[in-house]
């Protein structure tokens, strides 16, 4: 059986090596900075339809209470400081005045006008309209990558007016 002195030598060494460290570590070459990681691309389908009906659920949520701060919430930094929940609740008092249903939105699939892109600024646009009758919602989104989560940027939502199908003119 050793004595209490038996392990000196190995704890010792790790002395040793505990106190040697930060010097390795010091000696080292700093790494190199990371590359900043690339901009998001434009995302895959079931996700640009999943934004849109999500920002159009909180409109018409704010617009059904009057109280637009879940929608402010749910927007990036800069819309959240550019933007209090009673200038939100002006911008959209149009549509709640005309007492537009903005719900069925949300059982509709929206037909994009334009490809969404990535913009100036690293910003996702979306733009399209929702077919509905008797009066179609035209929409044109900004979204944020905000650590990972596209957040609203800006937001247009407006009714539009009906295109009719002109029959021919009579034959005479």
């Amino acid at each position: 059986m050793g004595g209490p002195g038996r392990f000196a030598p190995a704890r010792l060494f790790v002395a040793a090596c505990l106190a040697a460290a930060p010097a390795v570590a010091a000696a080292q070459p700093a790494p190199a900075p990371a590359a900043p990681a690339p901009a998001p691309g434009v995302p895959e389908s079931l996700v640009l339809h999943k934004l849109v009906w999500s920002a159009m659920a909180a409109l018409d949520h704010a617009n059904q209470t009057g109280n637009y701060s879940v929608l402010r919430d749910l927007g990036a930094p800069a819309f959240q400081a550019n933007n209090s929940a009673a200038t939100l609740g002006g911008i959209f008092a149009a549509i709640r005045s005309q007492n537009i249903d903005l719900g069925f939105t949300l059982v509709t699939t929206p037909v994009f006008q334009f490809p969404p892109a990535i913009v100036q600024g690293g910003l996702l646009r979306i733009r399209g309209v929702f077919p509905l009758r008797p009066n179609p919602i035209g929409f044109d989104l900004l979204f944020q990558n905000v650590g990972g989560q596209w957040r609203i940027f800006g937001m247009a939502v407006v009714p539009l007016v009906a295109q009719t199908q002109q029959s021919a003119p009579p034959k005479r």
